[in-house]
């Protein structure tokens, strides 16, 4: 996935302060989705990106995230293997996915929602994210769930992309904590 733009929590903010970086140990993707009616749950280990966010104009909020497909972990070697392949995935040629804010409404003092692109194996949607806000010291956490549709992005080509198998609605759950600085 050559860049995955996932609604998450890069906040390129662009007012006073400059970017911060996420805090990845303490920041989380999570993505849940039904294989045979059964809910999976997998996360992605390695990420990266920038939130420029500041309170008192939060409508200036920008984020950039990016993420390593191939940090993808469903907890069984074998099945992270399977999940790298071309019908999946598609790691080799397509290494990461991205996510970046365009535009950001408040909706109230701790509630915004985010006009954004994500790109996933080189298929680009625009999407729309809701995010919490919250204050803790100088660390920021942003977090939010999203809906998706995996074939949207070929995730799960060929006689993947049958949806009794594995449905086709993908739910990413995130908290992106900014570095304190």
């Amino acid at each position: 996935m050559r860049k995955w733009i996932v609604g998450l929590g890069v906040l390129l903010l662009g007012i006073k302060a400059l970017a911060a970086p996420i805090d990845v140990a303490k920041s989380s993707i999570i993505i849940v989705f039904s294989q045979m009616g059964v809910p999976i749950e997998a996360q992605f280990k390695r990420f990266s990106g920038d939130v420029q966010f500041d309170a008192a104009a939060p409508a200036n909020t920008r984020a950039a995230l990016t993420v390593d497909v191939a940090s993808f972990d469903l907890g069984d070697p074998e099945y992270n293997k399977e999940v790298q392949k071309p019908e999946w995935f598609n790691a080799e040629k397509f290494t990461n996915a991205t996510f970046t804010s365009n535009a950001v409404r408040v909706l109230s003092a701790d509630k915004l929602e985010a006009d954004g692109q994500l790109t996933i194996k080189g298929r680009t949607q625009k999407i729309v994210v809701p995010i919490s806000v919250k204050q803790n010291g100088k660390q920021q956490i942003f977090s939010g769930e999203l809906a998706i549709k995996r074939l949207a992005f070929a995730i799960g080509e060929g006689e993947w992309s049958a949806t009794d198998m594995v449905e086709d609605n993908v739910r990413i759950r995130f908290t992106v904590v900014t570095a304190a600085q």
